[in-house]
Order: structure tokens, then sequence, then C-alpha cells
């Protein structure tokens, strides 16, 4: 970038999150458990740079990682690729797979319903930029934020998970204006939870 900031995946830094000990803890995983599937399945429809769905790989679930943009989705590759040859993550990395592109088009062609669908669209600019880190505003400028939330939710209901959850701001609102099943907040966002009739 002309301001030679430089964007480069590194799943190595989440590693103390990974650890079981602290692992169960996090609020996306508590979010995203099934009960009775011995091998659940997830698919994270807006990837970003993957740290989102390594924790739920960590946790057990292979996850289809979905992402739009074609620079990130390389920089998403590198970093998958990279962690599956380093001993301390390959066997997590190993239930990662990276499907390019739109994730309402990728959502509606699978073959098997997924346990989960996990969707964080970026959030609506904040106002006080100056707060935002370098890596996040690099990315930011890369990933425009999602254009038709509706389609989106709409895509992640019809591939009939037994759950979608929804990383929102804390106080943000509902995404495509639709009331979870439940929610599970913490400091800075929320996770929203929504259980479709099946």
């Amino acid at each position: 970038m002309g301001d030679g900031m430089e964007l480069r995946g590194d799943f190595t830094r989440m590693l103390p999150r990974l650890r079981q000990d602290r692992l169960h803890r996090e609020l996306l995983v508590r979010a995203a458990r099934v009960r009775g599937a011995d091998a659940p399945t997830a698919v994270d429809a807006t990837a970003g740079l993957g740290e989102d769905a390594l924790l739920l790989a960590a946790a057990g679930f292979d996850v289809t990682l979905c992402e739009r943009d074609p620079v990130i989705a390389a920089l998403l590759a590198d970093t998958i690729a990279r962690a599956r040859e380093d001993a301390r993550l390959a066997e997590i990395a190993a239930r990662m797979t990276l499907m390019p592109g739109d994730a309402v088009v990728t959502l509606g062609a699978l073959d098997v319903a997924p346990d989960v669908v996990f969707l964080d669209p970026m959030f609506p600019e904040r106002r006080r930029r100056a707060a935002t880190n370098k890596k996040l505003a690099l990315f930011q400028q890369l990933e425009s934020p999602c254009e038709d939330e509706a389609a989106l939710m709409q895509a992640a209901l019809a591939a009939r998970p037994r759950k979608v959850v929804v990383k929102r701001p804390l106080k943000g609102p509902h995404l495509a204006g639709m009331k979870p099943s439940s929610s599970l907040a913490g400091k800075v966002v929320r996770y929203d939870v929504y259980v479709p009739v099946r």
C-alpha cells in the first residue's frame, strides 16, 4: 500500500486463545456450540482474515470459509497454507477449507446443511477513526461493508443450518432488522444467535 502498511495473516498470534482452558470461554465458541454433533460443520460466510474460523476449527468444527474479495482471499489462502506447515496449528488448519467468492452463491450451492452459519458483516464505519488499529484500517481499504445484509441473512437461513450466529457491535442493530433467538454479549461485541424452525 502507498502508506507503507503491510497486511499478512498470522494465526500463530492466536495460539494463546486456542488453548483448551481458554477456548471454551470464547463467546463465539459458546454461541456456535451444537449438541449431539460428533463432527460439527460450519460456514464462515464472511471469513476476512480467518481468525473467527480458526476459533471454530480449534473447537472441532470443519469450517468452510467464504471470502468475496480476491485480495483478501489470496491472503487467507496463504495464511492457511502456512498454518498447515506449523505443527502447533496443522491439525486445526486441516479443518479449514477456503471457498473464494460470494457467500450468497456458496451457501445456495451447499449439498448438505451445515450445523452453523457464521456471519460477521463489516461493522458500520466508526466516527472515531483514530482509534482504529492500522491492520484493521488497511483491511477496511480492501473489504467494503456488506451491501445487502438481508440477502446475506436470507442465504444463511436458506442453507438450513441448526443455527446462524451473527457478530455485531455491542450496541449495534440486529442484522437485517431480525430479532435473534438469543444473544451473548461481551465488552465490545455481541453474538446474536438465530435458531431456524426446521
